[in-house]
């Protein structure tokens, strides 16, 4: 059985950051988050941690066959781009808006 909680898992990446890939087999590579999953903490970055897939013939592919596709990589493997570099990232009130805004602590530039 598996114990479930209602804490609320806030985290620093969301869809459509640029990231780079810092451990596992995939290390090194650049790509855009397309999907993030909140409860497994596991991201999809397009065009990274590819696996070969067999699929059995059904209307959207009636040949069948191999199939590559993107399978989920854990968010603390990922680190967020800016400028061409990897970057952590913090989150402080803006003191215009009253506003929690997302900041590259490297160069303490607001992202958006």
């Amino acid at each position: 059985m598996t114990k479930t909680t209602n804490k609320k898992i806030k985290l620093k990446l969301k869809a459509g950051d640029l990231v780079r890939v810092m451990r596992g087999r995939s290390k090194g590579k650049e790509g855009k988050i397309i999907l993030i999953d909140i409860e497994k903490q596991r991201a999809i970055v397009e065009g990274v941690n590819l696996i070969r897939k067999h699929e059995k013939p059904n209307a959207k592919n009636p040949q069948g066959g191999i199939v590559e596709k993107e399978a989920p990589i854990h968010i603390s493997n990922l680190m967020i781009l800016v400028n061409g570099k990897p970057s952590r990232v913090g989150r402080r009130l803006n003191a215009e808006t009253g506003k929690i805004e997302k900041y590259a602590k490297k160069t303490n530039e607001t992202l958006k």
